[in-house]
């Protein structure tokens, strides 16, 4: 064993706040069905902010704040470590001193879900498990499939049938067995609650394992890190499930804890969601500390169009901490949001960061930023992802 010099020390629930060992694999909480969250003894921190900056491999450079206790279980193909693309056209536009774009589109299969897969598979191997499972709508499931064959665990994807025909035939070339049912990705994940139970699979979907939260949060120490360790005054990020945001803000928490911000203020988090599914956006207008499902649900970026997301809660506490705020945009801005990343910043993006870029170009035309600010739009997959939808927006 050759050991990571990870900080974890056990799994705590979120919700009630009940604690479990390392070795526990019951997830979510039995207790209440919560969300099992890592726990760090910051204490023992025994590497340097700057030891950390000259590691240039994968996410993992953060190993001792991931919950993997040995390196022969890291499942890795040196995703992370993306870029800060600045945007000098769109700041001009926007009467800014800077807007950046995150280019998660440059992970091994092209979106950002590939950290959460790295740490979620890793998770699997650390506690001996054979074979997983998760449902997506597309880009989870590639990312699964694609780390699974590399770690040599058999995988499960239950996407519905409007997913994506790259993402499905990926996930097929990968090895991993395609599920296909019919309806959105609610009525695709209450199919794969039922497929879960009758066969006892260990799932890796979005908050019912610990670890793949933590992947996302990479994301966030990345950020900061890439932003001399203070970080953008404002981030606008794609959110459907939520993981990557509730990750930067655990990011920043963490980089707090250990102190090793230069600017101890946080970045206002801002969500950016669809006129057609916006239950988080809806809550932050109303100032209330939970969303309601969202009926009806209809939006062409399939990775924010999710109605009923289970980590709201975590996710409203981010934007109010940070005093963020919340933005809906319509299918044809966000179409034009990736087509304006692509235009001006060279920048390749599908739908759903789309609708980030134009969430932010509506608050800066409200006169919501100062010409000082900072401002970072997370890409969370690359437009090769949403090439039919961006045929018909050119069109």
């Amino acid at each position: 064993m050759t050991e990571t010099d990870s900080l974890v020390s056990h799994f705590e629930c979120y919700d009630c706040g009940a604690t479990y060992e390392l070795d526990h694999t019951e997830f979510p909480c039995p207790d209440c069905g919560g969300i099992l969250d890592p726990q760090y003894d910051y204490d023992a921190i025994d590497v340097s902010r700057d030891e950390v900056e000259s590691r240039q491999d994968s996410m993992w450079k953060y190993r001792e704040l991931l919950p993997i206790l040995d390196t022969d279980d890291i499942v890795s193909m040196g995703e992370g470590n993306t870029p800060i693309v600045d945007c000098p056209d769109l700041a001009e536009e926007m009467g800014v001193a800077r807007v950046a774009i995150k280019d998660e589109g440059q992970n091994p299969t092209n979106t950002f879900k590939d950290r959460g897969a790295s740490a979620s598979i890793s998770g699997a191997s650390q506690q001996d498990i054979e074979e997983v499972a998760i449902p997506s709508a597309g880009n989870a499931g590639q990312a699964a499939a694609a780390y699974t064959t590399r770690a040599g665990i058999d995988c499960h994807v239950v996407l519905n049938y409007q997913s994506n025909d790259i993402q499905k035939t990926m996930v097929e070339a990968h090895g991993a067995d395609l599920h296909l049912v019919d309806g959105k990705l609610d009525k695709a994940g209450a199919t794969f609650g039922e497929m879960r139970d009758e066969h006892g699979w260990y799932t890796v979907a979005t908050f019912q394992t610990p670890f793949r939260h933590e992947g996302k949060k990479t994301m966030g120490l990345e950020v900061f890190e890439q932003f001399g360790w203070s970080g953008p005054d404002e981030i606008f990020y794609p959110t459907g499930g939520g993981v990557g945001l509730i990750g930067i803000w655990k990011a920043y928490q963490e980089l707090l804890e250990l102190g090793w911000l230069d600017d101890e203020t946080p970045p206002s988090l801002h969500v950016a969601q669809s006129e057609g599914c916006a239950p988080v956006v809806e809550a932050i207008e109303e100032h209330r500390e939970r969303h309601d499902a969202w009926e009806c649900p209809q939006s062409i970026g399939r990775g924010i169009e999710v109605p009923d997301p289970g980590a709201s809660p975590w996710m409203l506490e981010a934007v109010y901490e940070t005093g963020g705020t919340g933005k809906a945009v319509t299918d044809g801005e966000a179409l034009q949001g990736a087509l304006d990343a692509a235009r001006h910043a060279g920048v390749e993006m599908c739908v759903e960061p789309g609708a980030a870029l134009a969430a932010a170009m509506q608050m800066a035309e409200e006169g919501a930023f100062d010409e000082d600010d900072e401002i970072l739009i997370i890409n969370t997959g690359a437009g090769n992802k949403a090439a039919d939808a961006l045929d018909y927006a050119i069109e």
